[in-house]
């Protein structure tokens, strides 16, 4: 696979002879399970006049789109349900069309337990997995496929949908969206004013499932249906709210534009678009980073080793590699970070 800053030049792996074992590595870093923010107060969701708790629909009465926001499809990333529950206070009914606000995984998030908070982020089984077909349509039952199929109606009639969410290890905030243009271009109206994130990421998605942003409804070819998501900051931090609060009232604001047009009407600020090339999967137990990278680092050179993982050391693949929301601590089989190639115009360092 080849990328615009140059054609793939290493291996991203190297098996490592016993005599380098030693490969410097900051091992397994604890989780930073420091809790900065409260739990919000979602009583008023609870019994909705949707009928369905965690639904709020603010409906114009007069065609237009179809605008979703999601929030807390991970139980303990509840900085969603803050940026939503703020959003519910001012009522939010269109002038055209309609808007549903969903808080997607109320059961997990009753579970949060601030001296366990990464306990709930689901009951079950991973809610952001479940968005295909094969899912959604089989026999099988969790807590959370029941949830995916009762919120499903409201995902199938979405035209443009953002979905919240905040990360475990620090990152700089970015969007997340899946190989359709469209989709593309809802992401780039919103990165493109002024003080909000700058950077619009097509990933590979995920080995294990397809996520929320990756529902038929947005996949398929020549349909209408655009999804994003945003990725805000850490999860326990006041000042992710305050992120995924401005990306929402943004994408209220540009809805009517983006639906017509595909682009957004001000614009204050250059959008940087990059695309995933590899996903580095740990292999062994003993997967470690050689230093605990933040989100979005820029490596410069080719073949620089940010990780080992067994006899195996991790390389970047090109020049001006980007490292993706690294996970510090991967489990076997887990998704440990990804690359892109730094999209022109933005600075070695980010």
């Amino acid at each position: 696979m080849s990328c615009k800053a140059g054609q793939r030049h290493h291996p991203i792996r190297l098996r490592q002879p016993r005599l380098t074992e030693d490969l410097p590595g900051s091992g397994r870093p604890p989780f930073p399970l420091t809790v900065c923010l409260d739990p919000p107060d979602l009583s008023a969701w609870s019994s909705p006049a949707s009928g369905v708790p965690g639904i709020m629909v603010f409906d114009s009465g007069r065609n237009g789109p179809d605008v979703v926001i999601t929030g807390m499809v991970h139980g303990n990333e509840y900085a969603g349900g803050h940026a939503l529950e703020r959003l519910r206070r001012t009522a939010p009914v269109p002038a055209i069309g309609r808007v549903t606000l969903i808080l997607a995984n109320l059961k997990a998030f009753d579970r949060f337990d601030r001296s366990a908070p990464m306990a709930s982020r689901y009951k079950d089984e991973d809610l952001n997995r479940l968005w295909h077909p094969s899912r959604l349509n089989s026999d099988e039952q969790s807590n959370e496929l029941e949830r995916a199929r009762e919120l499903r109606p409201f995902i199938e009639r979405a035209d443009l949908l953002l979905d919240l969410h905040s990360t475990l290890w620090p990152s700089n905030p970015l969007f997340i969206v899946p190989p359709r243009r469209r989709s593309s271009d809802l992401a780039c109206a919103l990165a493109s004013e002024a003080g909000l994130p700058t950077l619009v990421l097509t990933d590979l998605g995920h080995h294990g499932g397809s996520r929320l942003i990756e529902h038929a409804r947005f996949m398929a070819v020549g349909g209408t249906g655009r999804s994003c998501l945003l990725e805000a900051g850490l999860h326990w931090e006041p000042q992710t709210v305050d992120v995924m609060e401005k990306v929402s009232r943004r994408f209220l604001a540009e809805a009517l534009n983006v639906h017509l047009q595909g682009v957004a009407q001000d614009k204050t600020q250059p959008v940087r678009l990059a695309v995933v090339t590899d996903n580095v999967t740990a292999k062994s137990a003993e997967f470690s980073f050689v230093e605990p990278w933040v989100g979005n680092t820029c490596i410069p050179r080719a073949g620089t080793v940010i990780a080992r993982d067994g006899h195996d050391a991790i390389c970047t693949p090109y020049d001006d590699c980007l490292l993706i929301v690294p996970n510090l601590r991967p489990k076997q089989g887990q998704l440990a970070v990804a690359s892109a190639p730094r999209p022109p115009g933005q600075p070695a360092k980010d």
